[in-house]
This record gives structure tokens, C-alpha cells and sequence, in this order.
């Protein structure tokens, strides 16, 4: 597989595997639109455009554009399929857009891969998506009374009367939070995991009738140098790193106990790289995280203890609907078939990314202007 085209290869993730493939002697194709939300309104000269620069073969244009995504597949040995809107608040109020595009993009990918002529076939060999961990929604729990369970969506009105944990509909004891496997119930609990759940399916249902191998990594919360500060959608790390470069508090949802599975690039890169290359991921599906849940508070004061900036620290108990409580990886699967384990703990790879931001200083960022938003839409409370 010698030519591979990135979709959206010029965002976080995929301008560090563009490189990384590159480095295996790889001739790369990125097709991407630049995004003023991850690059800012003068996209060319944005870092992570400047990576891949004279690197690879770009194509600006939009993943739903049919001539210009015919022309990036020309000659390709494998897709990797990355271009999508994300933001789990965001995609709850511009529902049409995110479908339009996560949704749209994908089959508009596979639509041209099944329709490609007898006389000029394809040669596209294996597709790996970009899937989530939002697709499972909340996490995987044992009840003491009822087994492995599922919560479905928390109450508003409990959230609003400070109970923030997850139950089982019949009641009984505290529920133990669980790694999610890759056989977990799928209940996404946005729009966003909505989008992210079709994108999955429609590759790995279509795939195997064409004769391309499929493979879908359900990335946890990806991390690490490169990543954009400005855009309020693109995580706690990057939104709670900016606010203390720029002296600004910090207000916590929930009671700050809330958890998520952070994973750092350089370990998602090497995944995905695996994943291109392992006979034995082929039609597979695979989560790809730390396996390690780390709580929202904790985030807080070690992004605080390494920036070196006091900053004061809130627990507000707003809440935003769709949100879920925990969710991290188990890895087995991965580990047994990719060979992958993620290199970086968390605290290793944290200090890593604090040494980059502290190199960036404060930007600016329009995540007072999400949040305004979001409550205008009733869904921050």
C-alpha cells in the first residue's frame, strides 16, 4: 500500500499520521478543506497546514465535493477517512451540518469506490475510519442486583438537583464503572456519536461487497502537541490549557467527578499505522485509548500544577444535555490483534502537551461565545 489518501489530513490527527507514513516512505494524498474552526481564518498559514506542506499531494476542497474526492481516490492504495465535523455541543444544534457532512462524506466515499468503471478500477485495498467512543454513549457498568448494564440518558431533572451518577432504571447499589469493549451496546447520546456510529456502519457494511478491507478505530479523547486551542469544541485539555495561559478561571461541569480516557497522539498515530498495515485488523473493529479513566477535577489542577498558573477552579454543577458520565477503553482486543499499547501514560503525555502550549501562549478562542450559545439553545444548564 503505497499511496494513501487522508481525508481531512491536514487536522490534528491526520497531519501527524501524514507525516508518520511519510517517514515509512508512503506517498501521501491529503484532501481537506481547512476549516477556519481548526485553522483559523488564514488556514495556509496555520501550523498544522505548515506540517504537511510540500509534503504530501493537498487537495483543498470539501469531503462531500464528487470531482474532487474522484480525483484524490485516482491511484490510491488505501484510505485513511478522518474528514468530519466534531464537537459533541455543537453537532446537538447544527444537526444538518454535521449529518450533511459525517454522513454525506462517507457515502459519498463509498458510493464512488462502488460505482468505480470496469475499465478504470479502483485500487483501493483497505479503508480505515475515524469512528469514536461517542458511539457507545455511557459506559459500561455491573450491578450487584442486575449484571453488565447500559444507563441510558441521565435525568435533567436529577443533574438539576445535583445527582450527576448514572443508575439503573430498577434501582439497587452504586453502579461499578467498567471498561467498554468493542462488543458494548452502541447508544450514542449526540448527534455527533450519531454521525460518527452511521460513518462506521456504512463503511463496514459496504467494504467487504467491493472488495476493500474495512477496519474502525474508535478513538477515545485524543491529546497532544498540534492540537487547536482556539476551537471551543475540540476538548477539556486544550479550552481548561487556554484559559490558564490567559489567567481566566475555569468552571467545572458536574461536581468535576466525571471521567473520560485520555490518549496521546504519538499512541493514536502508532494504532493507526497498525491498523494500515496489520493483515490481521482487516474487517475488524478496535478501541483505541489509554484504558485509563481520569475525572474532570484532576484534568484541572495537574494542567494548573504544570502550566505553572494559578488560576481559580470552579465546581458550578451546570451540565450539558447529551454528555455522558464515564466511558474508557478496554484494549484488549487492540492488543491482541494490532499489537498496540499506547506508550504514554497520562501524566507523561500531559506534560509533554503543557510543554508545547507554554510555547503557543494564550489565543484567542471563542469559547465564552460557545458557551452563550449552547445556553441559548437550552442545552447548558
Amino acid at each position: 500500500m503505497q499511496n494513501i489518501l487522508i481525508t481531512g489530513g491536514a487536522g490534528f490527527i491526520g497531519s501527524r499520521l501524514a507525516l508518520a507514513l511519510k517517514a515509512r516512505g508512503c506517498t501521501i494524498t491529503v484532501l481537506d478543506n481547512l476549516s477556519p474552526q481548526i485553522h483559523g481564518a488564514d488556514a495556509r498559514n496555520s501550523a498544522l497546514f505548515k506540517a504537511i506542506d510540500g509534503q504530501v499531494r493537498f487537495i483543498e476542497a470539501d469531503v462531500t465535493d464528487r470531482n474532487a474526492l474522484t480525483q484524490a481516490l485516482a491511484g490510491q492504495h488505501a484510505v485513511v477517512h478522518y474528514a468530519a465535523e466534531t464537537g459533541t455541543g455543537q453537532s446537538m444544534y447544527q444537526i444538518d451540518r454535521y449529518a450533511r457532512v459525517n454522513v454525506g462524506g462517507t457515502s459519498l466515499l463509498l458510493d464512488i469506490l462502488a460505482n468505480a468503471p470496469s475499465d478504470a478500477p479502483h485500487g483501493v485495498r483497505r479503508l480505515v475510519v475515524a469512528s469514536s467512543r461517542s458511539i457507545y454513549g455511557e459506559g459500561k457498568y455491573r450491578s450487584a442486583e442486575h449484571g453488565v448494564v447500559y444507563p441510558g440518558h441521565r435525568s435533567a431533572n436529577a443533574m438539576a438537583g445535583g445527582d450527576f451518577d448514572v443508575h439503573h432504571p430498577a434501582g439497587g447499589s452504586p453502579l461499578q464503572l467498567l471498561a467498554t469493549d468493542e462488543e458494548s451496546l452502541i447508544h450514542p447520546s449526540s448527534v455527533y456519536g450519531i454521525t460518527k456510529q452511521v460513518q462506521e456502519q456504512l463503511v463496514m457494511t459496504v467494504c467487504p461487497t467491493i472488495a476493500v478491507e474495512a477496519v474502525a478505530l474508535r478513538y477515545q479523547n485524543v491529546y497532544g502537541p498540534g492540537q487547536s486551542l482556539s476551537n471551543p469544541y475540540t476538548g477539556i485539555l486544550s479550552i481548561f490549557s487556554n484559559l490558564i495561559m490567559s489567567g481566566k478561571p475555569i468552571n467545572i461541569f458536574e461536581d468535576g467527578r466525571e471521567s473520560r480516557d485520555f490518549v496521546y497522539i504519538d499512541d493514536v498515530v502508532q494504532a493507526t499505522v497498525q491498523a494500515l498495515f496489520n493483515p490481521a485488523a482487516a474487517h475488524g473493529v478496535f478501541n483505541v485509548g489509554s484504558g485509563v479513566p481520569v475525572d474532570v477535577m484532576t484534568v484541572a489542577r495537574t494542567l494548573v500544577q504544570l502550566l505553572g498558573t494559578e488560576v481559580p477552579i470552579s465546581v458550578s454543577g451546570n451540565f450539558r444535555l447529551g454528555d455522558i458520565r464515564h466511558n474508557y477503553a478496554c484494549l484488549d482486543k487492540a492488543a491482541r490483534l494490532l499489537g498496540f499499547a499506547p506508550h504514554f501514560d497520562f501524566n507523561t503525555g500531559l506534560r509533554l502537551f503543557c510543554d508545547w502550549v507554554r510555547t503557543q501562549g494564550p489565543v484567542q478562542s471563542d469559547y465564552e461565545g460557545s458557551i452563550i450559545e449552547m445556553k441559548k439553545k437550552g442545552l447548558l444548564k
